[in-house]
């Protein structure tokens, strides 16, 4: 039998990169689940989440601090930010929740840590539909990403995206083959009491179990109609 490659995987609580947890625990020997904390509306609802999908599955889990990136960096996604807006997640006034660089940070940390665990792999849940407002999500990053991994770690880590080509409805899809409780996921930005339903992350969340066919377990503070997805300028 063949011995299945040790891996690290990053894990927020959303329902992409939990689906990447129950993926990677089914393909992979998870030796390690990795959040972070950086300041994030959200991330007081995500984190928990993220540390029950690891226990239920038996994989160690680790949440780090990087509180220097709400203090310096500028994204209305951030506690120092501003409101979070609403529409449809591929709608231009969306970027105001990038935080600068985050993956690039959060890879380089997570790398370190992967091969002070002895693994082999690291996992990300980037997929296709976030490449149109994520810089540091498209295919093209996370090649450069994944050769500087490899390049500098003495296990030649491999940076693996299993979601990459995908979209999100085809994760959807994905988890639900894999028994994830998606009502144990957290999506919005807001990071209220419930999901509100109507900012980016809880529209893209809505429309992905849509297209999926797959019932949404979520509660939603609005479930109104979605926003139309905008035409791209020619």
């Amino acid at each position: 039998m063949e011995e299945k490659e040790k891996v690290v995987v990053l894990v927020s609580g959303g329902m992409d990169s939990v689906t990447a947890l129950y993926h990677a625990a089914k393909e992979n020997d998870v030796v390690g689940g990795v959040s972070f904390d950086y300041g994030s509306k959200h991330n007081h609802k995500e984190l928990p989440l993220a540390r029950e999908h690891c226990e239920k599955l038996g994989v160690p889990h680790q949440i780090i601090e990087l509180d220097f990136i709400n203090k310096l960096f500028a994204s209305d996604l951030l506690q120092s930010g501003g409101e979070i807006p609403e529409g449809h997640y591929e709608d231009q006034n969306m970027k105001k929740t990038v935080v600068p660089f985050r993956n690039g940070i959060m890879l380089s940390i997570a790398a370190g840590f992967a091969e002070s665990l002895g693994a082999e792999g690291l996992v990300i849940a980037a997929h296709a539909g976030d490449h149109t407002i994520y810089p540091d999500c498209r295919e093209d990053f996370m090649q450069a990403m994944g050769d500087a991994i490899r390049l500098g770690t003495y296990a030649e880590i491999r940076l693996q995206r299993p979601f990459i080509r995908i979209l999100k409805e085809d994760i959807v899809t994905r988890g639900h083959e894999l028994g994830v409780d998606f009502a144990r996921t957290w999506s919005c930005y807001k990071g209220l009491d419930v999901q509100c339903g109507s900012c980016a992350t809880c529209v893209e969340r809505r429309e992905a179990f849509e297209n999926a066919g797959v019932p949404d377990p979520t509660i939603y503070a609005e479930t109104g109609p979605l926003p139309t997805r905008p035409v791209p300028a020619s």
